[in-house]
């Protein structure tokens, strides 16, 4: 691993570790060590290197939320009055289980939001009595997932 530029250039080793922690987090080091060819140790190692400069930030299930019942997902564009309440609208949000993301953007939208429902009656419920009463919200608006194509990381 290098830092050129104060960017990360992996190598092959590095990447093949991260490509098969990628695929299945729960893949014992021991195993990849052994596909490829190196020991435990050294795994380890590495990846304790790749966390220290914050190539890897984390590790965490990913929780299927059809299986739950939240069939419904949701991008919403929120228009603020002021980009100064874009804080509080934020903590606001947060404050929303249904709110997966918030992202803060440039053109017509302040924010844009992603959520999880249980089916549209609880979209509009959400939007309603929730997001749209944030004050300095002054309009959203909502565009519905029909179906998620593509979910992947950044490829390494």
């Amino acid at each position: 691993m290098k830092v050129i530029n104060e960017q990360i250039e992996i190598d092959g080793i590095d990447k093949k570790i991260l490509r098969a922690l990628m695929q299945d987090a729960r893949t014992p080091i021991l195993s990849i060590a052994r596909d490829i060819g190196i020991s435990g140790a050294a795994v380890h190692q590495r990846l304790r290197k790749l966390e220290e400069v914050q190539l890897i930030v984390g590790s965490k299930f990913v929780i299927n939320p059809k299986v739950l019942g939240y069939k419904t997902m949701a991008f919403i564009g929120v228009y603020l009055d002021k980009a100064m309440r874009n804080p509080d609208a934020v903590k606001a949000l947060n404050e929303i289980p249904e709110v997966m993301e918030s992202h803060y953007t440039t053109g017509n939208w302040s924010l844009l939001i992603k959520i999880l429902c249980k089916d549209n009656e609880h979209l509009m419920d959400i939007l309603n009595h929730k997001i749209q009463t944030i004050k300095g919200v002054s309009r959203t608006e909502t565009f519905i997932s029909l179906n998620q194509q593509i979910d992947r990381q950044i490829k390494v």
